[in-house]
């Protein structure tokens, strides 16, 4: 499992924290470590998805993605 730490910008409230993690779950082979207002942890198989993809899963919610390591 791969570990990724996002930075994440616009997220206001615990709506927008739902709406994260809730992203981040429908990826097949995520796990969400934690979401918080501002933030996301999640490890992931990398050999069912990308650091890419889950960027772009939080990105079509709405909010932008400021750093992912």
């Amino acid at each position: 499992m791969t570990h990724l730490s996002m930075r994440i910008d616009g997220m206001t409230c615990n709506h927008c924290v739902g709406a994260v993690r809730r992203a981040l779950t429908d990826i097949n082979g995520v796990t969400v470590d934690e979401v918080e207002l501002g933030i996301a942890k999640v490890h992931y198989n990398a050999s069912m998805t990308s650091a890419s993809a889950i960027t772009q899963a939080v990105e079509e919610e709405g909010y932008a993605v400021v750093s992912a390591a």
